[in-house]
């Protein structure tokens, strides 16, 4: 990979090989994928981009650390879809508004990008099984993408994790651990078992290539804005391997100069597992958090790349916010409803946090928002039920109709 120069240490700058299976740095560290940026700029560009007719994460290869050779994974992930939503700005009141639907991803999730990469650098390094931890939709997604491309896997999941999700895994061929305690449980079981029976990680805070996938929605995002760069990227944070992918994608087109400015980022937790934003908030370093809200995909009381998240916050001076599950149930159903994006819990978490900024003053008229939806609401349609409540249910009667539609006030128009 001429493009490549190597995999450094966040923590201590270690320089290693950036190999296929490379996974941590020897002082605990997580690794990062280092480009030689006066090599890719010289061998891609605008012009380039434009040409190609491949609307997937692969159109990307320049900026991905993959060997030319490397096909690309069987399902089509990336290229969803970017909306702009004039009538939520003006409810928000914002100057502009637009949401990227990643829950349009093959397995409903942004995760699809990094299990994708999992999956090319499991192929490269010869591996023939590949094994996670995860709230659900990083297991998912990489038992999709190993099941098109003839993997097997092993997903360690904890026993919350909603049941849509468990499906998926099943219905892939994953052999799925359900763990009964909390994400740190889990984690450590499945890192137990990796090391005994030597899977491929896909683990976040092990691979460093996950987020190098990851970072492909900031690529996409920019592209579909004309290299315009918004103010403000939200995006839910869990873990810490999704925000520190989209700002790598950022930083990226900014290095090989494909964009003239860099957003700002909008780092959004839930108020009951906050522990990134709440270091962010009081200057001292991340303390674990209990695991206390609906949204499953960032009840991450741990957060395993805290490094790479807490870096991208502070370098974008970004911005922190933590919403209560009322009010992303709140978001939930105002992003059905106006513009009729279906998302999880975990995926509306962004807007929910968009919302609360502008109704603090924070955001305002000015300001252009991108809002990433990172996960579809069918992954979890328990919690969309209780966002929106129950459907009117009668028998086939005008008279009962009538009486049903004077007891929940709708007046037929």
């Amino acid at each position: 990979m001429q493009h490549v120069q190597c995999a450094r240490c966040v923590r201590c700058g270690r320089e290693y090989e950036a190999t296929p299976d490379v996974t941590t740095c020897q002082c605990g560290g997580i690794l990062d994928i280092v480009y030689d940026y006066d090599y890719i700029r010289r061998t891609f560009s605008k012009v380039n981009l434009e040409a190609r007719r491949d609307h997937t994460m692969w159109r990307y290869r320049e900026l991905l650390p993959v060997e030319p050779e490397t096909p690309p994974t069987p399902l089509r992930v990336g290229w969803s879809p970017l909306y702009e939503e004039p009538r939520l700005a003006e409810q928000l009141g914002l100057g502009k508004l637009y949401v990227k639907d990643d829950g349009q991803n093959p397995t409903a999730s942004l995760k699809d990008r990094a299990s994708a990469m999992a999956v090319a650098k499991a192929r490269e390094a010869g591996a023939h099984t590949i094994a996670c931890s995860s709230t659900g939709n990083a297991a998912s997604s990489l038992a999709g993408n190993a099941a098109a491309a003839g993997l097997k896997t092993y997903i360690f999941v904890p026993s919350r994790a909603p049941k849509g999700k468990v499906a998926q895994l099943l219905t892939f061929g994953a052999t799925v651990i359900s763990v009964e305690g909390s994400y740190e449980d889990t984690f450590e079981l499945s890192k137990q078992a990796i090391d005994r029976w030597g899977w491929y990680n896909r683990n976040a805070a092990i691979n460093p290539y996950l987020s190098e996938g990851k970072k492909t929605v900031a690529l996409e995002l920019m592209e579909q804005l004309a290299w315009q760069a918004p103010d403000y990227v939200a995006i839910s944070v869990g873990d810490g391997c999704t925000i520190a992918g989209l700002w790598k994608g950022l930083k990226d087109l900014y290095a090989i100069g494909f964009i003239d400015r860099l957003p700002r980022l909008i780092s959004v937790q839930a108020a009951g597992c906050c522990p990134l934003n709440r270091a962010i908030e009081t200057g001292e370093p991340w303390r674990p958090m209990e695991e206390n809200t609906l949204a499953d995909s960032i009840a991450v009381g741990v957060p395993r790349n805290a490094d790479k998240a807490l870096m991208a916050i502070r370098e974008s001076h970004g911005l922190t916010v933590n919403v209560t599950d009322e009010e992303i149930l709140a978001a939930q159903q105002l992003l059905g409803r106006t513009c009729g994006v279906f998302g999880e819990p975990a995926g509306v978490t962004g807007t929910a946090g968009v919302k609360k900024l502008c109704e603090q003053g924070v955001l305002g008229r000015n300001d252009t928002v991108v809002s990433v939806v990172t996960g579809n609401g069918l992954k979890d349609v328990a919690n969309a039920i209780r966002a929106c409540g129950e459907p009117i249910t009668i028998p086939s009667d005008m008279g009962r109709l009538l009486e049903a539609f004077d007891q929940r006030g709708i007046r037929v128009e």
